[in-house]
């Protein structure tokens, strides 16, 4: 069995000249059968994917995750954005430089989770049009996909932006939301690297991209593993169901909900489910 390497954390400049820390997790030994590459969600950062990324490590994939603008320690004003594409743009960098790393051959697999899901998504669905450079397969975890806005936020959306896109608020995310182990919610409230702030800017993100990603659904270009949990309180777990129902007919997305878990779907007491359909899904597309 492939061995983990000790991480690295890394800045790496985007195209326009801003900062973004980048944490790779290398396999020593034996085959690599591919690279996966992490997109965070929402107030949070790369580093709180390491249980995850080791559990990728041991199925023999390298792993790089990387803090989004705004986040973690990437430049930026917590939960701010400096254009409505700045995360689009930001994964295209990130994948370019990924690409060129890999050996010959060897797939790029996109997993995003949340916040990161959607950015994932909006990116595979554009990517053909933006001339982004292409990933081998997608996988969502919870994604963003139904931000369910009501009236009074709707209306807020329509005309903030447009006047104060810098103004950052209260996230709401409830942490104790998270997951059914309270010792996740403990250890994010303690880490000074979360934050709970958000832009107009970034809030008219996540509205419109969730109807964009849904309205792809039944040409969706790129195999795709959905997860997402039944009892999902910070994202509506209706917008995956939404997708999943409208993809179906293509085949290229296979989708799966975990009916009692909340939104850290990995995170969660009995995710050993979650984490056998994920194992098996990427060995049937990137054999040893």
């Amino acid at each position: 069995m492939p061995e983990p390497a000790p991480a690295t954390l890394s800045p790496y400049t985007a195209s326009d000249g801003e900062n973004l820390a980048v944490q790779d997790w290398p396999v020593q030994g034996g085959a690599r059968r591919g690279t996966v590459l992490l997109v965070h969600g929402l107030g949070e950062h790369a580093g709180r994917y390491d249980a995850l990324a080791r559990r990728l490590n041991g199925w023999g994939f390298a792993v790089r995750g990387y803090d989004q603008y705004g986040h973690g320690e990437s430049a930026g004003p917590r939960g701010g954005l400096t254009s409505d594409t700045r995360l689009l743009d930001d994964l295209a960098d990130l994948v370019q430089a990924t690409r060129a790393r890999l050996p010959a051959g060897q797939p790029l697999v996109l997993l995003g989770h949340s916040l990161g899901g959607l950015v994932a998504a909006r990116f595979v669905a554009e990517s053909s049009a933006k001339g982004w450079p292409p990933v081998d397969a997608l996988v969502l975890s919870s994604p963003a996909l139904d931000a369910g806005l009501n009236r009074l936020q709707r209306l807020l959306l329509a005309t903030l932006p447009r006047i104060a896109p810098d103004l950052r608020v209260g996230n709401g995310l409830d942490v104790d939301a998270l997951s059914h182990d309270p010792a996740v919610a403990a250890a994010y409230r303690a880490d000074p690297l979360c934050h709970d702030r958000i832009s107009a800017r970034l809030a008219r993100f996540i509205a419109e991209s969730g109807p964009a990603v849904r309205a792809r659904a039944a040409d969706w270009p790129v195999p795709t593993l959905l997860l997402w949990a039944g009892r999902d309180r910070l994202v509506r777990p209706a917008g995956s169901a939404a997708f999943a129902a409208a993809a179906a007919p293509s085949g290229r997305v296979q989708a799966q909900c975990f009916e009692a878990l909340f939104h850290e779907i990995f995170n969660e007491r009995d995710a050993g489910p979650v984490f056998q359909r994920l194992e098996e899904w990427l060995a049937a597309r990137c054999p040893a």
